[in-house]
């Protein structure tokens, strides 16, 4: 069985479209336009994300970033980065429906400037406020349970906890958070979002029975951006596949591989 099998036959399914990627790029901090393409066929992704704040089609420099993702023929996932407050997160949200002539929306409600945290209950309140609205919301958030949780009671079918921090590159923090969260939301799909900067982390994150992963500064910030995207591309394909296989469980002891009790010898006189 090949390395692509497994996935294969179980597509990533978010608000009923099916994916066979289950790595998502975002579309900032590249060196060039022609490297951000590169990249993006390289890791074979279906899904970008892109700030309306900071590439809004309508400007002369985002014009061209987003002549070039159309280029890349991936589905698009606008987000609403840069924003601190529900009446501006909403407003974009609908500026992107507009201009993207989409439904989906990365929600991000920004609380804390030091480390991005997002705003919890911003982040509540504008998710009612979209999903009222008819937008299908991908909210990223921590990896706290109770919002988690919340987020699905207004309608959520997909969440976004981050790792670490955006661009910190430190990996999963709290792998027992993101496990409570796959333990207690088995239905909604996982993908987690910032944090990550390594190809192992992606593959932390896929153990643990995460959907997806979603990387942008890992890949753009590279030495060498195409070979990363691959890098983290085969990654997420050898952790998802790790999840589905069931790993053994850690022990405390050792265990012999070849147990010796009760296994006969032969001996042979000379």
């Amino acid at each position: 069985m090949n390395q692509t099998t497994i996935t294969e036959k179980s597509p990533l399914t978010l608000y009923g479209t099916q994916f066979k990627s289950r790595l998502i790029m975002g579309t900032a901090q590249y060196p060039s336009p022609e490297v951000m393409c590169d990249a993006i066929r390289t890791a074979r992704v279906e899904m970008v994300t892109i700030a309306l704040r900071r590439q809004s089609p309508h400007k002369s420099g985002g014009k061209d970033i987003w002549d070039y993702i159309q280029k890349t023929g991936c589905r698009l996932l606008p987000n609403t980065a840069g924003c601190h407050t529900v009446d501006e997160a909403v407003t974009l949200a609908k500026m992107a429906r507009d201009l993207f002539e989409t439904n989906w929306i990365k929600l991000e409600v920004i609380g804390d400037d030091y480390n991005l945290q997002p705003d919890p209950f911003g982040l509540l309140r504008a998710t009612e406020q979209l999903v009222t609205a008819g937008f299908n919301v991908l909210p990223y958030c921590t990896d706290d349970l109770v919002l988690c949780q919340r987020l699905v009671d207004l309608g959520c079918q997909v969440l976004m906890p981050w790792g670490a921090p955006i661009g910190t590159a430190r990996g999963l923090l709290n792998p027992y958070a993101l496990k409570s969260i796959r333990h207690r939301l088995p239905q909604i799909a996982l993908i987690v979002d910032a944090g990550l900067g390594l190809p192992s982390h992606a593959t932390h994150a896929m153990e643990l029975g995460c959907d997806a992963v979603l990387l942008n500064t890992a890949i753009a910030g590279a030495v060498d951006p195409i070979t990363m995207a691959d890098a983290f591309a085969s990654a997420v394909i050898a952790g998802r596949n790790a999840y589905l296989a069931g790993a053994v469980p850690p022990r405390q002891t050792a265990i012999a591989s070849t147990p010796v009790l009760d296994t006969p010898f032969w001996h042979q006189d000379k």
